[in-house]
């Protein structure tokens, strides 16, 4: 290992640059199918719930690809995901271009832009960004899982202008041919293993230590506990984003007020994960997780004695403010106490249980709203899954202060 391919070293920022780029581009696919949808839905003449199945099949094969796709790169390196990743979103945006009926559309999307696509530009990006850094890690994972959030700034107004102008088909095979030049470029960029994977692991600043008995649990209980959190935390999260425009159009201020502001709560969502790395590299990741948590619950708990016009876009941005760093805080308690080669593996699978949230969440807030005739119910079943997932990162945190001081993974298997 040379000095330029050290932790937190010139080359790691330069790494992490291309991280940021390549994930803008993955992550594509998760927002051009909805400015397509009107469209699409237009052209084989199918309902509006038959024209969301596209996204739902490509949300699961994210999350169920993202483990794969983990733990290809941790024994790999993330060059080898990443050449996958351009090969399924290449492929799969051509073929979904040329698509005949909703039900081949929606298998491409789930298979080759869902599991071999976009699965390999957000898990194994995030984990290999965990380990490129010591001393800076928590923002730069934030810098990274940013990418994500950037991808639905910039997408959504490139392709509305190409379905427009030269229609959805053609404006997917040209997304495809993007993404099959673009993407094994950057990924060539990225051979060299991560420094973290090649050595035994040191302490952190805060004195986490990667261990085989995190919180002084088993691996796989730890990762339970973890996974449960993911899952709670994005349920909570999705009632708001999810529902936001419906809300507002329920309360008489119109779909477009409720359209700006999920637009400004994704933007605050953009700083919040910037400022929330900071944070993280000074009090580690499970605190950043227990601050996220509970300020989320606040602003979940805000929405309720105010409906107002100028209110809730106060409180959006409040709560796009609050919870953007909670997700990235996930890979970071990761890389603090379980083994560095399993980062991969482990980091993909909080994340695909945190879309299992998302979508449990937006699910369940719309049957409460059904049973109940008013999203009130919703709030307060948003806040009882934020109250989980507050009562588990207390519980860790908890556990790792009473804890004695862990033996690194390598002291402890000798």
């Amino acid at each position: 290992m040379t000095a330029t391919h050290a932790p937190d070293s010139r080359y790691a920022w330069t790494r992490l640059m291309v991280t940021l780029l390549a994930m803008t581009i993955g992550s594509s696919a998760m927002y051009v199918v909805s400015v397509v949808l009107p469209a699409v839905q237009a052209e084989f003449g199918v309902a509006r719930a038959d024209a969301s199945m596209p996204y739902t099949a490509m949300m699961i094969g994210f999350g169920l690809g993202g483990i794969w796709m983990g733990r290809l790169a941790d024994r790999h390196g993330v060059m080898r995901p990443l050449l996958i990743g351009a090969a399924g979103l290449a492929g799969g945006f051509v073929v979904a271009g040329a698509s005949g009926g909703i039900g081949t559309f929606s298998l491409w999307h789930g298979l080759l832009l869902g599991f071999f696509g976009s699965s390999a530009t957000f898990a194994p990006l995030v984990a290999d960004t965990s380990l490129w850094f010591v001393r800076r890690r928590g923002i730069a994972v934030a810098i990274c899982a940013s990418g994500n959030y950037v991808a639905g700034a910039v997408w959504p107004p490139i392709v509305q202008h190409f379905v427009e102008t030269q229609g959805w088909r053609a404006t997917y095979t040209g997304l495809g041919l993007f993404c099959a030049v673009t993407l094994p470029l950057l990924a060539l960029l990225m051979r060299p293993r991560p420094p973290a994977a090649q050595q035994a692991p040191a302490a952190t600043r805060l004195g986490a230590v990667p261990s085989n008995r995190p919180f002084g649990l088993s691996l796989n209980q730890a990762q339970v506990l973890l996974c449960i959190a993911g899952t709670a935390c994005c349920v909570a999260m999705a009632m708001p984003q999810v529902h936001i425009v419906a809300y507002c159009s329920d309360l008489g201020f119109g779909a477009a007020r409720g359209a700006e502001m999920l637009s400004l709560m994704l933007a605050c969502g953009i700083v919040s994960r910037l400022v929330s790395g900071v944070i993280c590299d000074r009090i580690g990741g499970l605190r950043t997780l227990l601050l996220g948590s509970f300020l989320q619950g606040v602003a979940l708990l805000l929405f309720l004695p105010f409906d107002g016009l100028v209110s809730l876009y106060v409180i959006s941005a409040l709560f796009g403010l609050f919870q953007g760093g909670i997700v990235p805080s996930y890979a970071i308690i990761v890389r603090e106490h379980f083994p560095p080669a399993e980062a991969g593996a482990r980091v993909g699978t909080v994340i695909m249980f945190t879309l299992f949230g998302m979508a449990l969440g937006g699910w369940m807030s719309g049957k409460v709203f059904d049973l109940t005739g008013s999203y009130e119910a919703a709030f307060v079943n948003g806040i009882a899954w934020n109250l989980l997932n507050l009562s588990i990162a207390v519980f860790l945190l908890r556990r790792t202060l009473r804890q004695p001081p862990a033996l690194p993974p390598r002291a402890a298997a000798a």
